[in-house]
């Protein structure tokens, strides 16, 4: 699965504070539309953040528990689609609240999930497997298959754009939106048929390695709960994201940040449950682990995300920016690359994580001072 996440191992504590942080979100969204506090307080958007990165994390942790009932391949599409309801709410969300009509915000953020998973994330796992653990390995079949994905996938949503003369600037005509919309979803749903199905032990851990913590199967009743508050938690995060979206954006046009910052904002919230679940197993010694979640992720990111907002725009007759710019070209080439050539070799040392994150760093800057 795209996501066995040791969210599971968090006990009733942490199962209690994924009922709480979604239930209280709604109450506070409830308060702001009855007009009994208004949410331009500093105090109250503070809560409201809170919340929403933990209404985030409930909602993974109940899709998970969900995914783990129903087994594969339907636990990670059901995880896939979880993660990309919250992204695209996020996405839409901020776009219908902008004050200044940016439609580009959704390239933004898949650019920005592809920089954070192979850059940051790789290169985080990469680093503290290998510091503690000296050499790491991974099935090649299996990341080199993931990547492959995720590089067809990037070039032609996020690049290709840029090339084409049906229209022009870096936008996609409607027939070529709904071609390459349809294409990503056939492609991500063939990516987990292969993960899940067909091709699985390219994806487990190689001998030697530590092998994945089996998980029992929650009962009947758990799962219903958890069905529950996973639509609890989404809708949580949808109506905060509502209300955050135009306060979110002036802070960052207030900080001397490019509007475009507002895409590593949403990428960081969605991505953060899985990349915390990614480190926290290159530490234990599972880094085809590590890789499956950050891979997973980064292709959910693109081949379900762009499909959705593309399908918003096209029903709202809104145009939907997608081709990077020159510098973003750049990094994605370079990306891609260096991910080439270390996803190819099966084995891995602190070197790679440190060229990685380097890469990450150029990423976070140019991102901030463009």
């Amino acid at each position: 699965m795209a996501s066995s996440s040791a969210a599971h191992g968090g006990g009733w504590i942490f199962w209690g504070k994924t009922v709480v942080a979604p239930v209280a979100a709604l109450v506070l969204v409830g308060l702001e539309h009855a007009h009994l506090i208004h949410s331009e307080g500093a105090a109250l958007i503070s809560v409201a953040a809170v919340l929403l990165l933990a209404s985030v994390f409930a909602a993974v942790h109940h899709a998970e528990t969900v995914a783990l009932k129903v087994g594969e391949p339907m636990g990670s599409i059901l995880l896939a689609l979880a993660v990309t309801a919250i992204e695209t709410s996020l996405i839409v969300a901020a776009m219908a609240g902008s004050a200044s009509g940016d439609n580009s915000l959704a390239r933004d953020t898949v650019f920005s999930a592809v920089s954070i998973v192979l850059n940051g994330v790789v290169g985080l796992c990469l680093l503290a497997g290998a510091a503690r653990y000296r050499e790491q390995g991974f099935r090649v079949k299996g990341t080199v298959s993931a990547l492959s994905v995720l590089a067809t996938l990037a070039i032609l949503t996020l690049v290709l754009p840029n090339f084409t003369v049906a229209r022009l600037g870096p936008q996609y005509s409607p027939t070529q939106l709904i071609f390459v919309g349809v294409l990503s979803l056939l492609l991500y749903g063939v990516f987990v048929f292969v993960q899940s199905v067909r091709h699985r032990d390219y994806f487990l851990a190689k001998s030697g390695e530590s092998a994945d913590d089996a998980h029992t199967p929650p009962s009947a009743g758990l799962t219903a709960v958890s069905g529950a508050l996973l639509v609890v938690s989404l809708a949580a995060v949808v109506l905060l994201a509502e209300t955050l979206s135009p306060t979110l954006e002036h802070a960052i046009r207030a900080a001397g940040l490019p509007v475009s910052f507002l895409g590593v904002v949403i990428a960081t919230l969605v991505l953060l449950p899985e990349s915390v679940a990614a480190v926290a197993a290159a530490r234990a010694d599972k880094l085809q682990t590590s890789l499956n979640l950050a891979l997973g992720s980064a292709i959910a990111s693109i081949g379900l995300t762009i499909p959705v907002v593309a399908a918003v725009s096209l029903y709202y007759g809104k145009e939907l920016t997608l081709g990077l710019d020159g510098e973003g070209m750049i990094l994605l080439m370079l990306t891609l690359f260096v991910s080439t050539l270390t996803l190819a070799t099966g084995r891995a040392t602190i070197l790679q994580g440190a060229v990685h994150l380097v890469i990450f760093g150029v990423f976070l800057l140019l991102s901030a001072i463009p």
